[in-house]
């Protein structure tokens, strides 16, 4: 199974556990974001939404490239890229607050899919960033607009699309990426966490995300998130980046 799901103490936790490739993401793994999506929906009892990853290294490292490489032209690339858009979407405003319990690397991908959670709960150890430009691509579900929504600067939100790289905990909880840093037992840190919102009033913590997604729907987040997808599929389909694919995974065997 690609991914786990358990309701524990008022809260959904989804894993995504495919730790022998680095939590990386293929269809099973947004199939199993669907039914939170669904669990979240259809259960009151349920006041807060954590996203994490399975062992001790990895948080997500993005999409299966063995999978999605495969994908050569625009139309291709654009078709995988808005479906799993619109499920991150609907994620990113559901109608609890969301939580990504960042357990280890969190790049590419797997990087916008933490930074579109509400709260950011992130490894000491662990190293985040948006990559994709490496690859000759942007963010392509969504994360830089998501990015640019968390009340960082504009210059330091850009600097981390742009470069590319990796960074510390430390750097991205001092820059407003992490919202908080944790070493030891990752649900220990979740609990202590959540121990300081009013958990039991979970009417008071839904009308303030509520307040949250109406914004987010006057200032057409839902548009530019897809204007953000037709970008990176009219790069995916450049030489540039399948030989920029081509290379790293070339790399990954020597």
């Amino acid at each position: 199974m690609a991914f786990t799901m358990e309701i524990r103490d008022d809260m959904i936790i989804f894993e995504i556990n495919r730790p022998d490739i680095h939590n990386a993401i293929n269809g099973e793994v947004v199939e199993g974001f669907k039914e939170l999506i669904h669990n979240v929906k259809t259960n009151e009892s349920i006041k807060l939404a954590v996203i994490t990853g399975a062992g001790e290294k990895t948080f997500c490292s993005g999409g299966d490239l063995s999978v999605f490489h495969k994908l050569k032209t625009e139309k291709e690339s654009y078709k995988m890229l808005s479906e799993t858009a619109n499920v991150l979407y609907e994620v990113a405003t559901l109608p609890i607050p969301t939580i990504a319990l960042v357990n280890g690397t969190a790049v590419g991908g797997g990087c916008e899919i933490a930074t579109l959670c509400d709260y950011r709960l992130v490894k000491k150890e662990a190293k985040c960033g948006y990559i994709q430009g490496k690859l000759a691509i942007t963010s392509g579900w969504g994360g830089g607009t998501y990015l640019f929504e968390k009340g960082m600067r504009h210059d330091q939100a850009l600097q981390m699309l742009t470069e590319a790289v990796p960074y510390t905990a430390d750097y991205l909880f001092s820059i407003g990426w992490a919202t908080q840093l944790y070493e030891g037992d990752k649900l220990i840190a979740l609990n202590k966490f959540i121990q300081k919102m009013i958990i039991p009033h979970s009417t008071v913590l839904q009308a303030y995300k509520i307040q949250a997604i109406r914004k987010w729907e006057q200032s057409k987040l839902y548009e530019r998130v897809m204007e953000e997808v037709s970008s990176c599929a009219v790069l995916w389909e450049q030489d540039i980046h399948h030989d920029a694919v081509n290379n790293f995974l070339n790399n990954k065997k020597v």
